[in-house]
């Protein structure tokens, strides 16, 4: 439903810094031209009513493959379409389509169809741009990734994928692997995010990466390293590098089972609100009923098992990935880690905003910012959602 103006009031508007407790949002031409307390008269306008609800920025996920029974590397327009569809019902309105490691020839299909995708994806959350995450990993921190693809980075590779595209916004990579350094430095020259994933760097690593380009730390404490011990030598890991680099921002996968409640807490009391970015990092399965599923392609992905709310390895040895939705996550940083309401919509808005440099436009219920909007009750239950103006999802009452 695209209305050309539209009001949304009577509802708690979540700002960064303060809720307003009876508040009036006012859009027109996708942009936000309003937010005031009380009433604002516009009787041209379509109005939606948020009987009390809270009324937030839409969730902004930086890190994500797939869901409602459908991932980004099954390489067609409708797996696109249907992932955005789907977590739009759950709050999200912005996402970074994620792969995983693969041959070079399915990642250059995975990034041919984000652009036919992004030209027709009306109904869903908006694309933001790509997130490669692979191929050059530590085989040591590889989780659920394929080894049979696992190499270092090889400029010839990145130089050639970077060339045909500008959708590449952020890359994930080891920094301790040889050529890492010299790949994040390329990276940060075009503008796209280094983040440091799968890997057992050592915090002299995790420093001099942090000096060239990578400042994110991708699903924080899963596939890093933490404190190691070399002969006699203890030696800090990525997590306690995460830590000591203040402006070191981190990944956090709230699904309540990659992270118990303490680490959440301990995440939030050292990081803050400011450097933290809520994600699911959902495969197909979010959205969908538990059971056996395939992380990756449907040609050549992994099979694995959904059950107790995440996705596992067929043995169980490792989890391999999540099938959290957003709403999720918001909740869980509320009722697990005890974290404010403000604070946790503050990690799934403004900060991954912030972190991939959309501040300006996204991430905010602000004057002039676009009019991405969710509407929730005291328990993130979504009853609408928002994206460019568009109401691309409401619940059924």
């Amino acid at each position: 439903m695209n209305y050309p103006k539209l009001k949304i009031s009577n509802g708690k508007i979540i700002t960064p810094y303060k809720l307003i407790k009876r508040g009036t949002v006012l859009i027109e031409d996708a942009k936000i031209i309003a937010v005031e307390e009380n009433d604002i008269e516009a009787t041209d306008a379509f109005e939606i009513d948020a009987c009390g609800k809270y009324i937030s920025p839409g969730f902004i996920d930086l890190h994500i493959h797939g869901g409602g029974g459908h991932d980004f590397m099954d390489n067609t327009v409708d797996a696109f379409l249907k992932i955005a569809e789907t977590h739009a019902r759950y709050g999200t309105t912005s996402m970074c389509p994620t792969t995983l490691t693969s041959e070079k020839k399915d990642l250059l299909k995975t990034l041919e169809t984000y652009e036919s995708a992004d030209k027709i994806n009306h109904l869903g959350a908006q694309f933001i741009g790509m997130h490669l995450e692979g191929p050059y990993f530590a085989l040591s921190q590889r989780g659920a990734q394929d080894p049979r693809y696992i190499r270092n980075p090889d400029p010839a590779e990145y130089q050639e994928i970077l060339a045909g595209t500008s959708i590449v916004k952020r890359w994930s990579a080891a920094p301790e692997l040889p050529g890492a350094i010299a790949f994040g430095r390329y990276l940060k020259s075009k503008g796209i995010l280094a983040a440091i994933a799968h890997t057992d760097a050592i915090y002299e690593e995790v420093l001099e990466a942090f000096e060239n380009g990578y400042t994110l730390a991708t699903h924080f404490y899963s596939s890093m390293s933490g404190v190691t011990r070399r002969d006699c030598y203890r030696y800090a890991g990525v997590i306690e590098s995460g830590y000591l680099i203040d402006e070191m921002s981190v990944e956090v996968i709230a699904d309540g089972i990659h992270l118990p409640a303490p680490l959440l807490k301990l995440i939030y009391k050292i990081k803050g609100a400011d450097r933290i970015a809520l994600i699911t990092d959902s495969m197909r399965g979010a959205g969908m009923p538990e059971g056996d599923s395939i992380l990756g392609s449907l040609n050549n992905g992994l099979k694995v098992i959904i059950e107790g709310g995440v996705a596992k390895l067929p043995d169980r040895s490792s989890f391999a990935g999540s099938v959290a939705t957003a709403d999720r996550l918001v909740r869980n940083m509320v009722n697990m880690a005890d974290v404010p309401l403000i604070d946790a919509i503050r990690m799934i808005t403004k900060t991954p905003a912030s972190i991939m440099g959309i501040d300006s436009k996204k991430g905010t219920l602000t004057v002039g910012k676009d009019a991405d909007i969710v509407i929730f009750d005291e328990n993130i239950n979504i009853s609408t959602t928002i994206v460019n103006g568009k109401v691309v999802y409401k619940k059924n009452k």
